[in-house]
């Protein structure tokens, strides 16, 4: 059942189209309020990429209507160019792969390529 009003779906649609790179989450990029969202936030700030964080536990409408978007049912959820990237466990692997360097790269985002070596070298 699509419980997301249409002004929430609007606003995530401009959030989403209309920045390069957008992270829904708990909390915000300098004060995350979940484990998982803090995680994710972390990679994002260490590799240096300019992000917008949206805060979801500020707007139950906001919260419920990203998951009905990108029918994913957990947050924190990260887009890169208006595509669905994924969640923590996906942007986890995807750092460690390199290949989220690739999508930042191919998405002509900038980032700390050596930042994200020293997060693979650490992780080795």
């Amino acid at each position: 059942m699509d419980t997301t009003t249409d002004d929430a779906k609007a606003k995530i649609d401009q959030m989403v189209k209309g920045t390069d790179v957008v992270l829904f989450m708990k909390g915000n990029k300098t004060m995350p309020q979940c484990g998982f969202s803090a995680k994710v936030a972390g990679v994002l700030n260490y590799m240096g990429v300019d992000y917008a964080d949206v805060n979801v536990l500020e707007n139950a409408d906001i919260r419920q209507g990203i998951k009905d978007y990108s029918d994913w049912p957990t947050i924190p959820q990260l887009y890169v160019k208006g595509e669905f990237v994924g969640g923590c466990d996906i942007i986890t692997e995807m750092t460690l792969s390199g290949e989220l360097d690739q999508m930042l790269e191919q998405n002509g985002v900038a980032y700390d390529k050596d930042a994200a070596d020293k997060i693979r070298e650490a992780n080795a």
